[in-house]
């Protein structure tokens, strides 16, 4: 078996109002209570002491998430862009109930399809999915039979999720994935994933 742990990111200031945060915005780093859940994160990946790479997206906050994680595994960070999060275009910075009352149209759209882009030329479902799949396609060669340590953000999780479970594209808004939550995936000799674990967050109690 291999197993992707996926980490997302700890908390940033904008992620208590739930605001879009994409790889076309502003870049924040972690929040003072962003920063104690990836200390906590540290601490339960090293208790449980099986995880042989540590991967991360470039986004400040992932890599301050996984900065302590590998520090107290004794790994390297590893960067990969296409760990990124999605690109929201002019929605980036705003909530969902704001890009509702100002591009109603646009948001259906991009809902109903993982061919319709943000507002303002952003990133589809569907380029997204595309380069999240070839990561997890190169790190299950890479690391095949072993654990590895994915940081990334809220749309590339989900997506390698619901690709693990083969499920419709619609299915990306129906999990939550909670910041500094862990998911697991294991995936056999043929390739066939199962979900494990789903937005554990027990280790910041």
């Amino acid at each position: 078996m291999t197993t992707l742990v996926l980490l997302r990111h700890g908390e940033t200031l904008l992620t208590p109002g739930r605001r879009l945060s994409g790889s076309g915005g502003s870049n924040p780093g972690l929040s003072p209570a962003g920063r104690r859940q990836a200390q906590a994160t540290a601490d339960a990946l090293a208790h449980r002491g099986d995880i042989e790479a540590v991967v991360t997206s470039p986004m400040r906050r992932c890599q301050e998430t996984a900065r302590p994680v590998a520090e107290r595994l004794g790994l390297s960070v590893q960067l990969d862009e296409d760990l990124r999060e999605a690109d929201f275009g002019a929605w980036e910075g705003l909530t969902f109930a704001e890009v509702r009352d100002r591009y109603p149209d646009d948001l259906t759209a991009w809902l109903a399809s993982p061919e319709a882009p943000p507002t303002g030329a952003g990133e589809t479902m569907q380029q997204l999915t595309r380069r999240t799949a070839a990561v997890r396609d190169g790190l299950l060669t890479r690391y095949a039979g072993a654990t590895v340590l994915l940081v990334s953000h809220v749309v590339p999780i989900r997506t390698l999720i619901r690709l693990a479970l083969q499920a419709p594209p619609h299915t990306l808004f129906r999990m939550e994935v909670a910041p500094a939550s862990l998911s697991t995936l294991t995936y056999d000799e043929t390739g066939t994933a199962t979900l494990q674990t789903l937005n554990d967050t027990h280790h910041l109690i």
